[in-house]
């Protein structure tokens, strides 16, 4: 049905045929917008994405998402006391040289609070940086961490241009791998690949059935997640590529804990209940999703391999909110926020459903990505569900749980304040031993698991699709870009 749908609508759009030859440059069709290049501010993923190819951090991580070095390497000299020395030479898109002054400047800027950086709150341990010369710099920290170095991966800018507040959200200057060229508007956004001078065009398309009328019209080279299982299908018999990998991104609902509803823990635990998780993966995500119970991955670390996902028990459900009073007659009434993405709406479609089943009924209120993302930010919902990307080190607890991270310091956009989970971060953030850290990480997720700030969903699997001749692309477990820095068209 959906390959009849998208031949009619290609001979409707005149899209059938060869088309014109291709550019030189290579286009990336996105589902979203970035919302701003400058690192210290960048919390989306596409965002994220991006300004990964634009700047250069301190350190990276590995496939077993270990800390490793990327501009610089370290040396810890005591409990509190870390140097790290830049290696080889990089250069701003300028001109300039980076040097540890740029270092420092860029992490004094983050951790000024009139800067207002949403990152702020996972560095405040850091008491004081020094410069000890040109290329080295060492920070000294109010409390032990070992998972230190893990936390410095905010892109490095040039420290001249912050001095005279350059807006680096829409002219950035990095010294990655990808210049900046030119924002002409929204959905386009155009980078130049220093190796070869190749132009990168990130083109919004906000509908996937477009997005794939593109990719077979030759309007745009490679697309990445955000695709119907069957459209993904028509693509593969219409000989385009198609590679997957499985993915560590957390998805999730979130709830208001100051909303008088989806504040109670019965209606959440109810929620839980409720989902028919194992379904959708099968239906909507064609099994291309495993379960999630945490934000870290079992496999990770730091991650809790014991916890077991909610199971699907309606009965349970609707048993526990019969205890509030809701029933078939008087069901529960919830606001549900997602963006206007179409596969984000059908997914938010079969869970009003599932939902509904238990009587609880949901109003299912979708926005742009900007509108919907702002609202977030500010507390404005009663339940919405988001997915977090790239989540490296156990520090993101922090960043999304503690009570001192409620927005603009940090990520618990829920307002979801508890002195034990406080606890756990902090007593795991301070362990002497690292069996000790898991022991402590894996205490705090099991008690976020039962008290439920978010219903963990899936981790989702990663997908990239191009044309023919695009060759050499890779995708990476967290669904970044960094493939586009040796893809080529043949």
């Amino acid at each position: 049905m959906i390959a009849k749908y998208l031949l009619w609508l290609l001979l409707m759009l005149g899209l059938v045929g060869c088309g014109s030859p291709p550019p030189e440059g290579l286009r990336f069709a996105i589902a979203n917008a970035a919302v701003t290049l400058d690192p210290r501010f960048s919390t989306d993923a596409t965002s994220a994405r991006v300004n990964r190819l634009i700047y250069q951090q301190l350190i990276d991580f590995d496939e077993a998402n270990r800390a490793i070095p990327a501009l610089a390497e370290w040396r810890q000299l005591s409990e509190r006391h870390y140097r790290f020395q830049l290696m080889g030479e990089s250069l701003f898109h300028d001109g300039t040289p980076l040097q540890a002054a740029d270092v420092l400047a860029t992490y004094q800027s983050v951790l000024d609070p009139a800067t207002a950086s949403p990152h702020r709150a996972a560095l405040k341990l850091i008491a004081s940086m020094a410069i000890v010369d040109e290329r080295t710099i060492d920070f000294h920290l109010n409390k032990s961490d070992p998972l230190f170095p893990g936390y410095l991966v905010i892109g490095i800018l040039p420290r001249k241009l912050l001095a005279t507040q350059h807006p680096f959200n829409t002219q950035p200057v990095g010294s990655g791998p990808f210049r900046f060229v030119a924002w002409p508007e929204e959905g386009r956004l155009q980078l130049e690949r220093l190796s070869d001078q190749r132009s990168v065009t990130f083109i919004r398309v906000k509908d996937p059935t477009v997005r794939a009328l593109k990719l077979l019209r030759g309007e745009v080279d490679l697309l990445q997640n955000e695709l119907p299982s069957e459209i993904v299908q028509h693509l593969v018999a219409e000989g385009m590529q198609v590679e997957r990998r499985a993915g560590s991104n957390f998805s999730y609902l979130g709830f208001n804990f100051e909303d008088s509803l989806t504040g109670q823990q019965v209606v959440r635990e109810a929620i839980a209940y409720a989902l028919d998780r194992e379904s959708i993966i099968h239906y909507l995500f064609a099994d291309g999703a495993q379960l999630a119970t945490s934000l870290l991955p079992p496999s990770h670390w730091a991650g809790h391999p014991s916890l077991t996902p909610y199971p699907y028990d309606p009965d349970h459900a609707r048993q526990l909110l019969s205890s509030i009073g809701v029933s078939a007659s008087e069901p529960l009434q919830i606001s549900y926020k997602t963006s206007s993405d179409p596969f984000r709406i059908r997914l938010a479609t079969v869970i009003q459903q599932q939902l509904g089943e238990v009587n609880i009924k949901v109003n299912i209120q979708s926005y742009d990505w900007g509108t919907f993302y702002g609202d977030i930010k500010k507390g404005v919902f009663q339940m919405y569900s988001l997915a977090w990307v790239g989540i490296k080190t156990p520090d993101i607890y922090r960043y999304v749980f503690h009570s001192e991270a409620i927005p603009p310091n940090g990520a618990n956009r829920g307002r979801y304040v508890n002195p034990e989970v406080d606890r756990l971060i902090e007593q795991a953030e301070s362990a002497a031993t690292q069996p000790a850290r898991v022991e402590a990480y894996r205490k705090l997720q099991a008690l976020v698991f039962k008290e439920l700030p978010y219903v963990p969903l899936w981790y989702e699997e990663h997908l990239y699709v191009a044309r023919p001749d695009i060759k050499g692309y890779v995708l990476s477990s967290d669904g970044n870009y960094d493939g586009l820095i040796h893809v080529q068209r043949q």
